[in-house]
């Protein structure tokens, strides 16, 4: 029995990609470094270091980890100038029905994201006090496909893996989930991931009714 459903934020409750590759494309073009949206791809659902990493695998230059981390921490400036420009109506297709319903059942949910921005998020598209847990990429060691994540989530909300639900759209996310012992409903991007409990392009043709139904028998 699911009592607990587990979203991603980025691209399950609001999409910030472009904002994401609008920021990194600017750090690239900045330091001459070659990218595209091909390797944009690459940099879905892992960490701003991870990312800046895979980045400068097309750069010849070696790099300090302070010139390293000088860089992720510009190319958050823009992420986060950009992220201000969000409103509540930016939310995705199918999210305030679905909060609601689950609501409705008194179904737990919590937001389990990597991003360091999730507060800033969440505050601009009016959840702040949606959600009955909320773990962002602050509180924990190891990113996504790690379960550490998935795990805190459903400790915080006081209820065991096998009883949690995870909604996620980046494949990293959708092992993480796996490996913490939680279902999963894989949207958007990872709707084609043959290890998810069940698949949907996005939660406007997936309602809370069918989602507490994933993976009874």
């Amino acid at each position: 029995m699911i009592r607990a459903v587990i979203f991603d934020l980025d691209g399950v409750i609001v999409s910030t990609d472009e904002f994401h590759y609008q920021g990194w494309q600017r750090l690239a073009d900045e330091e001459a470094v070659p990218f595209d949206r091909q390797v944009n791809e690459r940099l879905r659902g892992v960490s701003r270091q991870q990312s800046l990493e895979i980045l400068l695998e097309r750069d010849s230059r070696r790099r300090s980890d302070g010139e390293k981390h000088a860089l992720a921490e510009r190319k958050n400036e823009y992420y986060r100038a950009l992220i201000q420009t969000l409103v509540p109506g930016d939310l995705l297709p199918g999210v305030p029905a679905v909060i609601a319903g689950l609501k409705d059942r008194h179904i737990k949910i919590a937001i389990a994201s990597s991003s360091k921005n999730t507060w800033t998020i969440l505050e601009r598209v009016g959840l702040t006090d949606t959600f009955d847990a909320v773990v962002t990429g602050n509180d924990i060691r190891e990113t996504k496909p790690s379960p550490e994540i998935f795990l805190k989530a459903a400790h915080q909300v006081g209820l065991p893996p096998a009883e949690c639900l995870v909604i996620e759209d980046a494949a990293v996310g959708v092992e993480g989930a796996l490996r913490a012992g939680m279902r999963v409903l894989a949207v958007g991007s990872a709707a084609t991931d043959p290890r998810a409990t069940a698949r949907a392009d996005s939660l406007a043709t997936f309602p809370a009714s069918d989602i507490l139904m994933i993976g009874e028998v």
